[in-house]
């Protein structure tokens, strides 16, 4: 990452930190430190069918999703959406949400939290977990840390539940 003069943030593709998780791939483009509190952002590319996001949301930050390619399935509160390539979505603070791609499509997405949340570590915690090396108890005790609250949503897991046996 390179900060050009004192307010502009550069991240060149091939210096991103690069993961997979569970048929995704995750680019960790800029965290928070790097802009300042503005916004954080990552790169989250889904194969067909996979999981992104289970049903959360954060109590300081919206969070901006753009569909760069593909479908994108959402939950928005009690709905279910699906964004298409050129979609953009805001979900404000309070607000649950989810995310995933469904059967018949993958999803390339560009995903803004702003303003900035120091999150590079609750993905990396997320890569450790999927590896084994931290538990879902390490995960839910950070919460608060990361602004991101874990809870349930029949609506979610319904849709979800009818897309796998679609």
């Amino acid at each position: 990452m390179s900060l050009m003069g004192h307010k502009a943030v550069l991240v060149r593709s091939e210096e991103a930190e690069t993961f997979g998780l569970g048929g995704s791939t995750m680019r960790l483009l800029a965290d928070a430190s790097a802009t300042g509190g503005a916004l954080s952002t990552v790169r989250v590319t889904l194969a067909r069918g996979a999981d992104g996001a289970t049903p959360h949301f954060h109590t300081g930050s919206s969070e901006l999703f753009y569909v760069t390619e593909g479908e994108l399935q959402v939950l928005v509160g009690e709905d279910v959406v699906t964004a298409h390539a050129g979609d953009l979505l805001v979900v404000p603070p309070h607000l649950p949400h989810a995310f995933a791609a469904p059967r018949s499509s993958g999803a390339d997405l560009l995903i803004v939290i702003a303003p900035g949340v120091e999150r590079f570590e609750y993905f990396r915690t997320l890569e450790r977990l999927r590896r084994g090396e931290a538990t879902v108890e390490e995960l839910l005790a950070s919460q608060e840390r990361f602004d991101n609250h874990f809870l349930e949503a029949p609506t979610w897991r319904q849709a979800r539940e009818a897309e796998s046996s679609g």
